[in-house]
């Protein structure tokens, strides 16, 4: 038991909150347990007992192994006639106190109270300091002068460490170092330290540090803990590293505890290769690190994006038998949330409610961001409505969470019910993201007036629509075929000084898509303004007649500088036009430079037991697209007389589709029974059509001709 930390006081605080479970062991001792420890026993028998005094009674122990021959003690009484009236004087004066002396064995029963008595007097004159207002000088110089013309030190350490208030524990520092010759002076420095750590006053801690450096005061591991400690809590990561850096050159050398706290300075200092050194080093030297330095290394995994790494280390605390704590499953829903690993924030999530943990606010934060982001819309429904049932408060943040997701998967009447809830929170207020995603809900459904009202809405609470949320309103109007209302809404955009993006872009690509060609000229004029190299690729896929090999140079230029998703979405909807115009051969062209590019990857797999299209991902044209040259690949692998395995199969997902109001899956299955395809929907398969080897191949060979694609 670390029984010697009164002496290095320095260390309560930073020991504890490095060792709980140490902490936890300490504090469940008794007081006449904890001071009748050999240890406490040799820290109070060095002071004199006064006699005739019922006041506290110093001793000392012997520097010999052995105890010596036992003195008698002469019985102490009260020179007062009215013990009550003695026992209210707060503080013995000097003069009460006698130079007589004896030893008093600490073996004897009596000592335990002697030193009761002793530890409670200290801690009554520290309550009596902390009362005062450090402009009392007079005042706290009169309480610490009941300690005598030369005060012992270890009572000075043990009375500095009570004192609470900064100031005043700065000038009984300055009071003891007139009177005491100390052996060990870092010592009151560092419950000083302490002191000013608790007030988060670091201005004075490094006018204090610098004073010990200029006086030649050897720091130690405690000093350097205090240190870092106070820097990190002050926020000062960039000190902490200084100040351990220097370890070396002042002579001392870090513990197990310091490098545990280093590692967590080190990352939040930004220092992430001088953190992951350490742990390496913890790792292989073995150093029994506590919960907190691995809720740090977890975080710091996780904030690098080394997802594994997180996992990694939570299986290894596991594995030493180390129990994990609320805010190691905390750290860890978060990191698996921005992995998008939803499956295993369910494991981790189970894990934490098998192992009797109740989830906070925080827990539920987590799931919330986590499942939202992977669109897991029935288990973020159901964190938020367990974090709402139970009455913690949820930030605007979180609530914009869930509507985003509902928004992406077209859950309106989830998100009308959020969005009424979130009006009437006392925590917090709709803002701009809010109003964008209610609009985007009845934007994609084509819903006019709402989005109109919601609209309406924003601008009262005083929030200027923004281009995402003018690009809403664009692809509601093309949803509804309201042409000049899309017109009228691009214009609004170039009014109000914006730069119509990508995603705008992609937006008109699709209400074109949508659009009869007799009134694509007035959307091509917004798209040339907006796009002036998509204008011209489209103008090439309308044109009648082509040069062969020219639209598949013309867009390969236009994707060359795009990102992956921007790719993507223009891909989709130019395939979509093609579609909308009935010009499959370019279409068929233009998905052929998509797998080229590998903006679409694995569309097609085979496997000896089945054959499969996979058009989740894709939109409304480019699947129906895919499925004709899919249909075209199969003819030629049967005539070529490559064996088909048992099975062929469509996977459309089901559901709600990101493309389309309907679902991939309903449409599929219209147009798979028009064109008399032998694929039907599996029972227990949901989102897949299947149909046996004998089906197609009897299918395949009555077709004469490659079928039209149809939206």
């Amino acid at each position: 038991m670390r029984l010697h930390f009164l002496w290095r006081l320095g260390e309560v605080g930073e020991r504890e909150m490095s060792f709980p479970m140490a902490s936890a062991h300490l504090h469940s001792q008794s007081l006449s347990d904890f001071l009748g420890h050999p240890f406490f026993q040799s820290l109070f028998l060095s002071r004199k007992i006064p006699q005739k005094t019922n006041s506290f009674l110093p001793f000392r122990l012997p520097s010999h192994s052995k105890p010596p021959k036992l003195h008698s003690i002469s019985q102490t009484q009260s020179s007062d006639p009215d013990p009550q009236a003695k026992s209210q004087s707060t503080v013995p004066k000097p003069s009460q106190l006698r130079k007589n002396s004896i030893w008093v064995n600490p073996n004897r029963a009596k000592s335990s109270n002697v030193q009761l008595n002793r530890y409670a007097h200290l801690c009554k004159l520290s309550e009596s300091l902390n009362s005062l207002d450090p402009m009392q000088e007079n005042s706290i110089y009169e309480i610490l002068s009941t300690l005598g013309e030369n005060p012992d030190e270890r009572e000075a350490v043990m009375l500095l460490n009570g004192i609470e208030n900064w100031k005043v524990a700065l000038l009984s520092l300055r009071y003891f170092q007139e009177r005491i010759k100390p052996k060990r002076e870092v010592v009151l420095y560092n419950v000083t330290l302490k002191a000013l750590r608790k007030a988060r006053e670091w201005e004075e801690a490094d006018k204090l540090l610098n004073e010990m450096v200029s006086k030649g005061i050897n720091f130690d591991n405690i000093t350097f803990s205090t240190i870092i400690s106070f820097a990190r809590l002050c926020s000062l990561h960039h000190k902490a590293v200084e100040w351990f850096e220097k370890m070396d050159q002042l002579g001392c050398v870090p513990d197990i505890v310091t490098y545990s706290a280093m590692i967590d300075a080190y990352w939040r200092a930004g220092f992430v290769d001088k953190a992951m050194a350490l742990y390496d080093q913890s790792r292989r030297e073995k150093w029994r690190l506590d919960t907190v330095t691995f809720s740090t290394i977890i975080k710091m995994y996780g904030m690098t994006g080394n997802f594994d790494g997180a996992l990694n280390v939570y299986e290894e605390m596991k594995a030493l038998g180390i129990k994990c704590n609320l805010v190691i499953y905390n750290t860890l829903l978060d990191a698996m949330g921005r992995a998008g690993r939803p499956w295993q924030m369910k494991n981790i999530y189970k894990e934490m409610n098998d192992s009797g943990f109740v989830p906070s606010a925080i827990t539920y934060s987590a799931l919330i961001r986590g499942y939202s982001r992977a669109r897991y819309a029935e288990d973020a429904l159901l964190a938020y409505r367990e974090m709402r049932e139970k009455g913690f408060p949820m930030d605007v943040v979180l609530y914009n969470c869930v509507l985003s997701m509902c928004a992406d998967l077209g859950c309106a009447d989830e998100a009308i019910e959020i969005f009424k809830e979130l009006e009437n929170s006392e925590d917090c207020k709709p803002d701009s993201w809010t109003f964008s995603s209610l609009i985007t809900i009845y934007s994609c459904s084509g819903q006019v007036s709402e989005a109109e009202n919601m609209l309406n809405k924003m601008v009262g609470a005083g929030f200027e629509p923004n281009i995402f949320v003018l690009t809403s309103l664009v692809q509601c109007y093309g949803k509804a075929k309201r042409t000049n209302d899309v017109v009228m809404t691009f214009n609004k955009v170039l009014e109000m000084g914006l730069s119509p993006d990508d995603r705008l872009c992609s937006c008109l690509l699709s209400v074109m898509s949508q659009t009869p060609k007799k009134e694509l000229d007035v959307l091509m004029d917004c798209l040339e303004r907006a796009n002036t190299k998509l204008s011209s690729v489209v103008k090439l896929i309308v044109r009648d007649e082509l040069e062969q090999g020219i639209l598949k140079q013309e867009v390969g230029d236009l994707f060359y500088n795009l990102g992956e998703e921007t790719r993507k979405a223009y891909c989709n909807c130019l395939i979509d036009l093609c579609v909308n115009l009935d010009l499959l051969d370019r279409a068929c062209e233009l998905l052929e430079l998509g797998l080229s590019l590998e903006i679409y990857t694995g569309i097609q797999s085979k496997s000896p037991t089945q054959w499969s299209l996979h058009v989740r991902s894709l939109s409304l044209g480019a699947a129906l697209t895919a499925l004709h040259a899919w249909m075209n690949d199969l003819s030629r692998a049967l005539e070529s007389g490559e064996e088909f395995p048992p099975l062929l199969g469509i996977h459309t997902g089901h559901g709600k589709h990101k493309y389309n109001d309907s679902g991939l899956a309903t449409v599929f299955e219209s147009h798979l029974r028009e064109i008399n395809a032998p694929f039907h929907e599996a029972p227990d398969r949901a989102g897949w059509f299947l149909t046996t080897k004998v089906a197609a191949t009897s299918w395949l060979e009555s077709r004469n001709s490659p079928e039209p694609v149809v939206a």
